[in-house]
């Protein structure tokens, strides 16, 4: 198991914003935010647990002891981002793109987690609860006195229904999982080529700091570096999956015989499984089948995927 110090905390980005950081980032393990305005909170992200959704929640309410959670988005399906949905207050009015939506009310993990990790995750009293409005392209919440432009890049990338919550005043973007920082990326339910493409969007932005869905903070200066960091890995993962395809090789053989490079000391590493069934499935135009790129993973380790989710 992994095991970190570091204790998860709202980290400051400007008057009123914050960042929950949640070390060590690994799976299941979740950064979200918080913005405030004069009439209330949003809250960008839940977390996996009941356990660390309520943490949040309390660390919220020490600071912010007078302002109502009145919004929320889910910037994708992953539960780690959105398991704790259902603990939110009942008249939270909940955001998210609509292919969003859908993948959550299908999510079978809320029900039963299969024993790909250890410890396997203790999601304790949490319900599905899916947004209650959704939208296709981008929607502006107006938080009291600012802004906060909800936006999905246009394509596929970390998952079908990504959202971005771009704060453009004050120039802090919520990337959600279309950035991890420090640790390996995860695409299976979405685009190595869509993941790529999104970095330049991401750019685009000119965001002075950004809360990657997992891993540090990124400041203004280090996101070029984090940027060319995730378009190496993801030409690696089509690499090697073009290579493989063509040598008639499954994606766990292919992932064995890889050289990681760079990227072999990152955590997760194992992901590099699961990344390479998507891009064995999308040179085929077929659907991969999840369950078996997480066996891969797992059989790739050698042991169950390790997880700190339970640990607060």
């Amino acid at each position: 198991m992994h095991t970190n110090d570091a204790q998860p905390r709202l980290e400051p980005l400007a008057d009123g914003v914050w960042a929950w950081v949640q070390p060590d980032g690994t799976w299941w393990v979740n950064n979200a935010g918080v913005i405030s305005g004069d009439d209330g909170l949003l809250v960008v992200d839940t977390c996996a647990t009941e356990q660390r959704t309520r943490r949040f929640l309390a660390e919220i309410a020490r600071t912010a002891p007078d302002s109502p959670i009145r919004w929320a988005v889910n910037t994708h399906e992953h539960g780690d981002h959105s398991y704790g949905n259902s603990l939110l207050p009942a008249e939270t009015v909940l955001f998210g793109h609509e292919h969003m939506r859908a993948a959550l009310a299908a999510d079978p993990m809320i029900d039963g987690c299969p024993p790909f990790w250890s410890p396997v995750p203790d999601w304790g009293n949490v319900v599905r609860r899916v947004p209650s409005v959704t939208f296709r392209s981008e929607l502006s919440v107006h938080v009291g006195g600012r802004t906060v432009e909800l936006r999905h890049p246009g394509h596929a990338a970390h998952t079908g229904g990504d959202v971005v919550a771009w704060l453009p005043e004050e120039r802090v973007l919520f990337s959600g999982d279309l950035l991890f920082h420090g640790l390996t990326p995860l695409v299976f339910m979405g685009s190595p080529a869509g993941a790529a493409r999104a970095l330049n969007w991401i750019a685009e932005f000119e965001p002075q700091r950004v809360v990657p869905g997992h891993g540090p903070v990124i400041e203004a200066a280090d996101l070029p570096g984090v940027l060319a960091e995730h378009e190496r890995y993801y030409r690696l993962v089509l690499d090697l999956a073009k290579s493989g395809a063509d040598a008639g090789i499954p994606p766990l053989r292919a992932a064995q015989e890889a050289d990681l490079g760079e990227f072999a000391d990152w955590a997760d590493a194992e992901r590099i499984v699961a990344n390479l069934h998507r891009a064995y499935a999308d040179l085929t135009g077929t659907a991969p089948d999840i369950a078996a790129a997480l066996r891969d993973s797992v059989a790739w380790r050698g042991a169950p995927m390790e997880t700190s989710v339970n640990t607060a």
